[in-house]
């Protein structure tokens, strides 16, 4: 099918190189849809949302048929920083003067349920995915403190959230061994986790349940209608409900929402194996750690001691040059010591981000939905999305529509132009960041 979006996105049959697919948990090789079956769902998607939808579904009694374009987990899911944060990408300060207190608080708290989703399936299906507590946010600025203890108090005070707690510039400097930062708040509620064997067992979960999952199962095209119809290259799948769970990589399948989020390329590296000490000597308290930049650095420590460090964003589909070094002179910004670390992995990775920083819920008539966008918070909200999404499919679809009665704006430009602009406005946010 549509040549142009397979050479745009890649797809191809097995993980990029990185540290996740090294370290991956074995796990099987889901067949190629082939000829034509029948579903009460079919899930357009195999990252967390979707594999989170079909997995509930399944439980719920579904006949669900998953349809994922490489492998299970090979996107964002599979590529990201594993980080989890309480709350949403938009902090609630911003929201409540838009939204009213009372819808905010309902977003907040469908975002904490979120988090109880993944421990509960980590604990519930023995999934080996090192998770770990502790997220710290850490302002590059001091003007960014007052408002990240403003936003502590107002969620302690109106929303039932004790997790968060300040630190000082000297707290700060005895956590995380950067001179770069003048202050931070832990979110002892948050962690982190390997994203490609959370997905993997969740994936392996929905199986158990009776999802039946389809690799290198490439969309074509949905012919929409009461029991719509998915095609594949292969194989075709008719059913009374499509979830549209694509993300950053669902292309133009339904090109009526592509325009409300914009793909963005992160990039990651993987340092060799550090020592526990000098893991420690780092970050002490082994949380992950995200910075207050627009353009965010954002690491953690992998399991076996490696810094896995995200730095510096692209707006093209081609990664670039020599990606290592790319993303080296990030790391070295906010450690200088690691000159003499070798870098034993690196890979890039698309995500959708919407003009709000909100996830961008919805339907397609009377049979599909869809949710995207989710601008950076996907681990977490993510294993939501998939739970609503089950909820509407069953007939109660008054908390999904919390989300979907959220207004997004699409990118300004049109399909031409969007990109060009964007990369115009994230230029000037990034030199406000040096500033």
């Amino acid at each position: 099918m549509r040549s142009r979006t397979v050479n745009v996105f890649g797809f191809c049959a097995d993980y990029p190189h990185s540290y996740y697919a090294a370290s991956a948990n074995p796990h099987p090789r889901h067949a190629p849809l082939e000829g034509a079956t029948s579903a009460d769902v079919c899930v357009v998607g195999g990252g967390f949302t979707g594999v989170s939808a079909a997995l509930h579904l399944a439980e719920r009694g579904y006949d669900v048929v998953l349809l994922e374009a490489a492998r299970i987990g090979w996107g964002a899911s599979g590529r990201n920083g594993g980080q989890l944060s309480t709350g949403l990408r938009k902090d609630v300060i911003a929201l409540e003067p838009r939204l009213g207190r009372s819808r905010t608080r309902a977003l907040w708290d469908m975002a904490s349920e979120a988090m109880d989703i993944i421990h509960d399936r980590i604990a519930r299906h023995g999934i080996r995915c090192d998770y770990k507590h502790g997220n710290l946010l850490a302002a590059t600025r001091r003007r960014f403190l007052p408002e990240l203890a403003a936003e502590a108090e107002l969620v302690a005070r109106h929303y039932g959230y004790d997790g968060y707690r300040m630190l000082d510039q000297h707290a700060m400097r005895e956590a995380v061994a950067s001179e770069q930062y003048c202050g931070g708040r832990m979110d002892c509620g948050g962690g982190h986790l390997h994203p490609l064997n959370f997905v993997l067992g969740m994936a392996g979960a929905g199986v158990e349940a009776g999802a039946r999952m389809h690799e290198e199962s490439l969309v074509e095209r949905v012919e929409w209608g009461a029991t719509p119809l998915v095609k594949t290259a292969r194989g075709q799948v008719r059913s009374r409900y499509v979830l549209l769970c694509g993300n950053a990589y669902l292309g133009d399948v339904e090109p009526r929402i592509a325009a409300t989020v914009m793909p963005i390329a992160n990039h990651v590296l993987a340092t060799e194996p550090l020592g526990e000490a000098r893991a420690r000597a780092l970050i002490r308290d082994d949380c992950c750690v995200c910075a207050t930049k627009f353009v965010v650095d954002y690491y953690r420590m992998s399991a076996d001691h490696r810094l896995l460090f995200g730095g510096g964003e692209t707006y093209s589909y081609q990664e670039p040059r020599n990606l290592k070094q790319f993303v080296r002179r990030y790391m070295l910004a906010v450690f200088p010591q690691l000159d003499d670390v070798r870098i034993d992995y690196a890979w890039s990775g698309q995500l959708a981000i919407t003009m709000s920083r909100l996830p961008h819920f919805g339907r397609i008539g009377q049979s599909g939905f869809f949710v995207q966008g989710f601008s950076g918070s996907g681990v977490v909200l993510s294993q939501l999305a998939g739970r609503l999404m089950a909820e509407a499919v069953a007939g109660s679809a008054e908390r999904f529509d919390v989300f979907a009665g959220i207004q997004h704006r699409r990118f300004p430009g049109g399909s031409w132009l969007r990109k060009p602009l964007l990369v115009a406005g994230m230029l000037y946010y990034a030199l406000k960041d040096r500033l």
